[in-house]
């Protein structure tokens, strides 16, 4: 960790947060038990996040009105590729966000390696889907440089989505620039599609969030949150610290938070809202028997807290590391969104490359945690259409819901049948060992299912994975 960022975490009273210790020591003490990843060709433990990765301070400030977001991006960024420029996704920006009002502008960017800033449209409304920040000089891999953007963010219509304010609450989640770096790889610069889903790939970052909001309200969001400050001119500040967040959500508003430790020891804080359909001690339950459900074949917990937002019930629930919003009182619905804490949180892959990779393994887990949910049904299997196939390959929301979420998950299920609940838990849980806190491929899945190859059938043929996959 750096002397700049040690010097931010003691000033904002969250120095002693695991977080900011040595993370390998949390990951350890955590991952203490038995697990599958013992047998041949899996890593002895899971692995470790990138001692490289960015460094991210967020400074948002909410307005009086909850109708708009002020923010500082701060962004360390050391590659593992030479670089002559940084990219940043606006995901309020997109087509299918932007129409309720949305949008992120950036105001400012500064660093000493700066050379200015520019939109790209990347299928996005204006100002643009992208926010490219060319450097002064190429960036060679293993080199650093400081990027800092000022922002403004609009929070739209209420509904189910990341962005929004109803009543008294409002939220916000990848409402700043986000880096779309995949290391490895390169930029994700990958065009916004019209759908109700993801693009962004991201990779896990040292995450330090600042707010600043009304007195009256109830801050809730991504990381392991310390007490807000005293009220100082109507405002309270809020701070929290994630040390793996791919992205960050928070939801402000009179919420009522109920706190509960998971048997594992991950602390969960649920907040509900006055007249909320579900009471906080009951959302509370289900989030603890839900972790507790998916650690007994996934492994432990990835994060220390997990936070839960009930939002009004717009239908549905929207998954961020350590943060769910969940606009639903439905306990089915977040299973689901725990699910999506190993798979997208830490077992990371490109949203729009490979949509497959997240929700369906999600679909997946909560099928086995609860078969009755509905969610996942055997007949999808029948339905025509590669599961594996891209966003921009989905001609509408529906026919992408019923094929990566009913029929992928359905494929998963048929895999686990064909070659047995144990063995495929077992490589299932290598897999994830195996790319913790990474962006996994296709390949990836293939590589842990070499050795069930009634498995891999089952996959090729709902064309989630094909021979093009298989390791070189």
């Amino acid at each position: 960790m750096s002397a700049r960022r040690t010097a931010v975490l003691a000033a904002a009273g969250v120095l002693a947060l695991s977080g900011c210790t040595s993370f390998a020591d949390t990951v350890t003490a955590r991952d203490a038990g038995p697990t599958a990843a013992d047998e041949e060709g899996c890593p002895a433990e899971r692995a470790e996040p990138d001692p490289e990765r960015p460094e991210i301070s967020l400074d948002f400030r909410l307005a009086d009105d909850r109708r708009s977001v002020t923010g500082t991006e701060t962004v360390v960024f050391t590659p593992d590729l030479d670089v002559g420029e940084l990219v940043f996704r606006l995901i309020p920006n997109s087509p299918d966000s932007a129409p309720a009002g949305n949008r992120l502008v950036i105001d400012r960017v500064g660093g000493k390696d700066v050379a200015g800033g520019r939109y790209e449209a990347a299928g996005a409304t204006g100002p643009g889907g992208l926010y490219v920040v060319d450097l002064e000089d190429e960036l060679a891999a293993g080199e650093s440089t400081e990027v800092e953007l000022d922002f403004s963010l609009t929070l739209g219509t209420g509904g189910f989505d990341r962005f929004g304010v109803d009543g008294g609450v409002s939220w916000w989640a990848s409402g700043a620039p986000l880096l779309a770096w995949e290391p490895g790889v390169g930029w994700a610069e990958d065009p916004f599609v019209d759908l109700g889903g993801e693009t962004a790939a991201s990779p896990v970052a040292d995450t330090l969030v600042t707010i600043s909001a009304p007195e009256d309200l109830t801050v809730l969001m991504t990381g392991v949150q310390a007490e807000p400050s005293a009220p100082r001119d109507g405002r309270r500040t809020w701070t929290s610290q994630e040390p793996v967040a791919r992205d960050v959500a928070v939801a402000a508003g009179p919420f009522t938070t109920t706190e509960a430790t998971a048997p594992g020891g991950t602390r969960v804080t649920t907040g509900v809202l006055p007249g909320g359909e579900v009471p906080g001690e009951e959302l509370s339950a289900w989030t603890v028997a839900a972790i507790a459900d998916l650690e007994a074949f996934l492994g432990p917990f990835p994060y220390e807290t997990l936070t839960v937002a009930l939002l009004p019930d717009f239908g549905g629930g929207i998954e961020y590391p350590s943060m769910i919003l969940q606009a639903t009182p439905s306990r089915a619905v977040l299973v689901h969104e725990v699910a999506h804490q190993w798979f997208y949180g830490m077992v990371g892959n490109s949203q729009f490359r490979d949509p497959w990779l997240d929700e369906a393994f999600a679909s997946w887990a909560e099928a086995v945690v609860d078969p009755g949910s509905g969610l996942v049904r055997e007949a999808a299997l029948d339905l025509p259409g590669p599961v594996g196939a891209a966003m921009d390959e989905y001609e509408s929301s529906g026919r992408y819901f019923r094929l990566v979420y009913d029929k992928g998950g359905a494929a998963l299920l048929a895999a686990q049948r064909a070659v047995g609940e144990e063995a495929f838990e077992a490589a299932i849980r290598c897999y994830v060992d195996a790319t913790a806190w990474s962006i996994a491929t296709r390949t990836d899945v293939h590589r842990a299912l070499t050795e069930l190859p009634a498995a891999l059938d089952v996959l090729v043929d709902a064309q989630a994975l094909d021979e093009d996959d298989a390791p070189r």
